[in-house]
């Protein structure tokens, strides 16, 4: 019984320490990408603007959409879809949004160049 007792113990503890993965799916389409998106682009060109698409629907084969979602700590985020309409192959519509943009990476800032100095360097100590 004395051993017992720590082992359930310690299998409670452990069982509040599940680690939940982070889910991504879809296609991060962001708004300045989406803002390239115009009338009249071809099935190719929008491909090579937003990639391919996540969902192609083999009986509306005229509708493209660009779906994500994500998941943190197996907490839901809104998740987003934007749909792409064609006719004879070019775009004729798009409804949905977009995502914002993503902050740019830690430590990809580069620091500012120092001021150029307009003094001439002072003379080497003897």
């Amino acid at each position: 019984m004395r051993i017992l007792a720590p082992i359930v113990a310690a299998t409670l503890i452990l069982a509040g320490c599940v680690y939940k993965i982070d889910i991504q799916q879809g296609n991060y389409v962001t708004q300045d990408v989406a803002a390239k998106l115009k009338t009249g682009m071809t099935k190719s060109e929008v491909r090579l603007l937003l990639g391919t698409p996540l969902l192609v629907d083999p009986f509306h084969a005229n509708r493209w959409d660009y779906y994500f979602a994500n998941s943190k700590g197996g907490k839901a985020e809104p998740s987003s879809r934007l749909s792409i309409f064609f006719e004879n192959d070019k775009v004729v519509n798009y409804v949905g949004e977009a995502r914002p943009a993503l902050p740019p990476p830690v430590g990809s800032a580069t620091p500012p160049a120092p001021a150029a100095s307009t003094t001439p360097p002072a003379p080497a100590a003897k």
